[in-house]
């Protein structure tokens, strides 16, 4: 490397060359993940084209390029084509949600985290199960595949989801985090390319990132994927899948139109694309709509998970897989160690077949309406989006007042919500807004309390 200085020229970066015994690639992505760390390179910001850095350092272009990787790989870049390489905007988040230990009450609106219940329906299955000579064995290794029966209890519970499937078609799993885990490691490979909406769930972004998965925010026409903009990140990002959320989006809390659910069908059909259409709040609806497996089941993975909905410690999911994908997902399911637990199977195979788990979704919806109504109260000034059925909502802040900064204070004044930064994919800078879990909060009366702080703080902002 020559000792050519750059300081008069106009980068956006200029890395500090420090003598190391690490590879130069390595030496120079730690550079670069530390200047975005302490906020020497902020969110949005371009960086220089990788031959022009290559030229100032004096290195191959494939130097800069294996650089630029391993940060991308750790969702701190974000390039597409034409666009060059950007700070990711949510680079400085942290992904995950789980609620914080803190050493004062916290009021948690931040994880969705499902009220706390007595669960009595739960017991009183468990307690019948008791009473049975076989209990025993539910609690061992037991058999990779649902049976046919605890199959055909998911088949008519699903129903109400609006999905329509076959026992033929149902594959369960831990849960829905890990559903999507086993999707992305059994149908991607590392440097594959997903397109998702702007905003999306953390979970999926902190598998793709663990996966190596690229996730290229698709643009938004009225709150939906832009057909237009489907279309080029299939052919210029060369997308492999789409992630999507139709009900009650995370975070927006947006509802899909009957359009553009037959537009992402459409597109994923004519492209021989994968759709993984997430149903985990489709049961908020009182009346099922439509998926978009409906319109497009060969291309659809549908996720169906029951910890949110039905009860938290039920970590179960039934993923509705294409035939022709079957055996690559049972594969990854296995390979993980993600089977489901014949225990926990049995008990939501019996408690759907009862209608025990229908109740416990009336509850969540009755929670759902009651704390919607004390929102709608106390922040009916604000710009606060989002059905009385959902069980979170979208509070878009007035110009001027940053989300992350009322997320800090917030937190500090005993109340967690988070902001769109979390939520934000790649180079799309994020609407200024917080998403509100309201009905993770262990009363109305926290919930309310939480709220009053939280309206108190941006009158104030």
């Amino acid at each position: 490397m020559s000792d050519i200085t750059f300081d008069h020229l106009p980068l956006t970066w200029k890395p500090k060359i420090i003598p190391s015994h690490k590879p130069f690639y390595i030496a120079l992505a730690e550079q670069l993940e530390a200047d975005i760390k302490n906020g020497n390179l902020l969110p949005g910001t371009k960086l220089p084209p990788q031959r022009e850095l290559a030229y100032v350092l004096d290195v191959n272009v494939s130097t800069i390029s294996r650089a630029f990787k391993l940060c991308t790989q750790k969702g701190l870049l974000c390039g597409t084509i034409g666009s060059g390489t950007v700070v990711s905007y949510d680079s400085l988040t942290n992904l995950s949600l789980i609620p914080k230990q803190t050493s004062f009450p916290l009021i948690e609106m931040g994880s969705m985290i499902p009220d706390e219940n007595t669960y009595d329906e739960i017991t009183q299955v468990i307690k019948e199960m008791l009473k049975e000579a076989e209990f025993g064995r539910l609690f061992g290794y037991g058999t990779f595949m649902a049976t046919h029966w605890q199959k055909e209890a998911a088949v008519k519970f699903l129903a109400h989801m609006g999905c329509h499937s076959t026992v033929d078609t149902i594959l369960p799993s831990q849960g829905g985090q890990n559903a999507i885990v086993a999707i992305l490691a059994g149908l991607f490979k590392s440097g594959d390319r997903i397109g998702t909406d702007p905003l999306t769930y953390p979970g999926l972004k902190s598998a793709a990132n663990m996966l190596g998965i690229q996730l290229v925010p698709i643009r938004h026409i009225e709150h939906e994927m832009s057909e237009e903009s489907l279309i080029l990140a299939c052919e210029n990002e060369k997308i492999k899948g789409i992630y999507t959320m139709p009900e009650y989006q995370n975070p927006t809390t947006h509802l899909m139109s009957e359009a553009c659910k037959k537009m992402i069908a459409r597109v994923a059909k004519q492209r021989d694309i994968i759709i993984i259409e997430d149903g985990i709040h489709s049961l908020l609806n009182e009346t099922p709509r439509s998926t978009i497996a409906s319109y497009a089941p060969e291309q659809t993975f549908y996720i169906a998970s029951l910890s949110k909905i039905v009860a938290p410690g039920l970590r179960l999911a039934y993923i509705v897989t294409p035939s022709r994908y079957k055996n690559a997902l049972t594969n990854a399911i296995y390979n993980l160690n993600i089977t489901h637990s014949p225990f926990l199977l049995e008990l939501a195979s019996r408690m759907m077949a009862s209608g025990k788990a229908l109740k416990l979704v009336q509850d969540r919806r009755i929670l759902a309406k009651e704390c919607n109504h004390i929102v709608n109260k106390i922040l009916g000034d604000f710009d606060v989006r989002g059905a009385t059925s959902s069980s979170f909502r979208w509070l878009v802040l007035p110009e001027g007042i940053d989300a992350n900064k009322i997320e800090e204070e917030a937190f500090n004044l005993g109340v967690q919500v988070y902001s769109s930064a979390r939520f934000a994919v790649g180079t799309t800078k994020p609407i200024s807004a917080i998403r509100l879990a309201i009905t993770a909060s262990r009363s109305l009366e926290n919930l309310e309390k939480g709220l009053v702080i939280l309206r108190d703080l941006l009158q104030k902002a």
